[in-house]
């Protein structure tokens, strides 16, 4: 059974950073390319990060700069590191592993809100 549990979020000023990790079981973590999504309110869930197995990172532009993912395959963990945080990154954090930019595993995890203010 997959497992994914986010954690880390919180209430940052603007220009704050958090980290944001997500702990997974049940997958083969090693092989899977891993993603960060974010859903804000009265929006669609929007991929902003994601990392292949070979450690390839991709940013959404909204966030290239800012954000930095990584993983760590010993610990089948995947962490985000948010810095220079804007009030439109405002938003439920989740992790999952993707293939070509599409979660692959449902149901999703509890997520971990993220809270920007101005």
């Amino acid at each position: 059974q997959v497992h994914l549990v986010e954690s880390g979020g919180g209430l940052v000023q603007a220009g704050g950073s958090l980290r944001l990790s997500c702990a997974t079981s049940g997958i083969m973590f090693h092989i899977n390319d891993m993603g960060w999504f974010r859903q804000a309110p009265g929006k669609q869930r929007e991929l902003v990060a994601s990392i292949t197995s070979a450690d390839s990172t991709n940013y959404a532009d909204s966030v290239k700069g800012r954000f930095t993912i990584s993983r760590d395959n010993a610990k089948n963990t995947v962490s985000l590191e948010m810095k220079r945080l804007k009030p439109e990154d405002t938003a439920v954090y989740y992790c999952n592993a993707v293939i070509s930019g599409t979660p692959l595993f449902g149901p999703w995890g509890q997520g971990t809100q993220v809270t920007v203010s101005s």
